[in-house]
């Protein structure tokens, strides 16, 4: 399926149509001839389905202990309402984005948007705990499948700086559902007074669906069906078994899942192994694998980005539960002022995603470098003022941190995604953002299991110093993020230094830079 790009990049004649029909366009060029009229009005409708999906990863938890009561659930059967979403929503990315690439992005957008609200409307009134769980790991996987499609169109609809800009609300959309998920749902829960408030939290999701579904299905690109191709069932279980066998002990780490099932660590990096290796077989033979190999190791800033994308979220992801229980356990504020109290890095990382998609083409991996530092400034100050400060003045004080953290953060998300992306052919779209999603929710997994887990650590230790805990978990947030750093600062040099044979800018490449084999 692949041979026609990769020649392209070896120079092999006879491709420079297909290069001119779906490499993006220069830094200067403005949109593409032909480039859909209703491209910003569609890309609306997809950010939509973005918010609402990654939202539904953090809005639950404010709601959990009404669920348990009205449920008369246990402990660990609630929490598999918050774990069981993000598992099968990673499980499915890749495989969603390859099916997507192969018979069409709006196809499985629109059908996986009307899975996702129909599940919503039947975790709203689940009657027992047994059917919620169920409605949620379908609604994980509807989740899953229309992720990709998001980053895949925005690569199919845009080129040169609009993409970037593109990828601009795509990344202040990720930033703000993330943050923002405890606001919302602490404001329903109030609204929606109640021993059955929190089924509200699901419910809301089915007008903002079916709106959008109505709008996607007229204003998203129609594009021809391709041919016919086989999909790779053995790449999609080796794939799908080792994500499982990573993800599932970190899943349950709250009961102890990784002291128990410490065992499907190395599983899963031995089935990822054997996944790697199968891809790279069916590539040679030339058949249509579901990552092709060539998207890490001969595509220039895939791999670097997917890695700083993973190791950013394990910060990102892990930090914001951190406060939430210092806030609301240690603090005691209610869930309300618990997500109000981070609301200042919502604001930096949604106006600052915006203005960072316009800047991305002209400085590169320079503004990731500069985000992760703003990041780690950030969130180290905020931690240094909730440590030493006393009083209820404290979140004022604190407020001036976390907006640079949240500023830092807008710099990362959406100009990595642009970059790691920005020389992947559009027909591999779904696929490729679909690894690069599945590599931040595994850094996002290993971060909310870790980071809490060290909070509760900390705090049984320390005669219950609520502030040394937190201290100390944020501080090993932000440990990760300076590792993404120190691999942002090795890519930017090469970009900016790459040798005799490279090109001789720091600013993003396009496709005929990408690294050949």
């Amino acid at each position: 399926m692949d041979r026609r790009w990769w020649g392209r990049r070896r120079g092999v004649p006879g491709v420079e149509a297909d290069a001119r029909a779906e490499g993006p366009a220069g830094p200067a060029q403005g949109p593409a001839e032909g480039a859909d009229p209703r491209r910003w009005r569609a890309l609306w409708v997809t950010l939509t389905a973005g918010f609402m999906s990654l939202l539904d990863v953090t809005i639950v938890a404010v709601a959990l202990p009404s669920m348990q009561r009205a449920l008369h659930a246990s402990a660990p059967s609630i929490q598999w309402v918050v774990s069981g979403y993000a598992l099968t929503f990673a499980l499915v990315l890749v495989t969603a984005g390859r099916v997507g690439d192969a018979i069409g992005r709006r196809r499985i957008f629109l059908l996986a948007l009307a899975a996702f609200v129909l599940c919503s409307a039947a975790a709203g009134a689940a009657p027992t705990i047994t059917l919620l769980i169920v409605a949620r790991l379908a609604q994980g996987m509807a989740a899953g499948c229309l992720a990709p499609q998001n980053s895949a169109l925005i690569q199919q609809m845009f080129r040169g700086a609009e993409r970037g800009r593109a990828f601009g609300l795509f990344g202040a959309t990720v930033g703000i559902s993330s943050a923002v998920g405890p606001v919302i749902g602490g404001l329903i829960l109030m609204l929606a007074d109640g021993p059955e408030g929190w089924r509200w939290i699901f419910y809301v999701n089915a007008p903002v669906g079916a709106v959008a579904f109505l709008l996607g299905l007229r204003l998203l690109p129609k594009v021809a069906p391709r041919r016919r191709e086989r999909l790779d069932l053995r790449g999609v279980a080796l794939l799908g078994c080792g994500v499982l066998a990573l993800m599932l002990p970190l899943i349950l780490a709250e009961s102890g899942g990784v002291r128990r099932l410490w065992w499907l660590f190395p599983a899963g990096l031995g089935l990822l192994v054997v996944f790697a290796r199968w891809e790279r077989r069916l590539t040679a033979a030339g058949g249509q694998p579901l990552l092709d190999p060539r998207l890490v190791t001969g595509t220039r800033g895939y791999a670097a980005g997917a890695a700083i994308g993973a190791l950013y979220f394990v910060g990102f992801g892990g930090v914001w539960l951190v406060f939430a229980l210092y806030f609301q356990n240690g603090e005691g504020y209610s869930p309300l002022r618990s997500g109000l109290a981070v609301t200042p890095f919502a604001i930096g990382s949604a106006a600052a995603a915006v203005v960072a998609g316009r800047l991305v083409e002209r400085l590169g991996r320079l503004l990731t470098v500069c985000g992760l530092v703003a990041v780690a400034v950030g969130l180290g100050a905020a931690v240094l003022v909730l440590r030493l400060a006393r009083g209820e003045q404290v979140l004022w004080f604190a407020a001036p941190a976390l907006f640079v953290g949240g500023v830092g953060s807008g710099c990362v998300i959406s100009p990595n995604v642009t970059m790691t992306l920005r020389d992947v052919p559009v027909r591999m779209a779904g696929a490729a953002g679909g690894a690069l999603q599945t590599a931040q929710r595994l850094g996002g997994a290993v971060g909310t299991a870790a980071l809490p887990g060290l909070f509760y650590v900390v705090l049984g230790t320390d005669g219950h110093d609520f502030r040394s805990a937190m201290a100390i978990s944020v501080g090993s947030g932000i440990a990760a993020v300076l590792c993404a750093l120190g691999l942002a600062v090795h890519d930017w040099r090469r970009d900016v230094d790459p040798g005799p044979s490279g090109p001789p800018s720091g600013r993003a490449q396009g496709p005929s830079h990408a690294r050949r084999p």
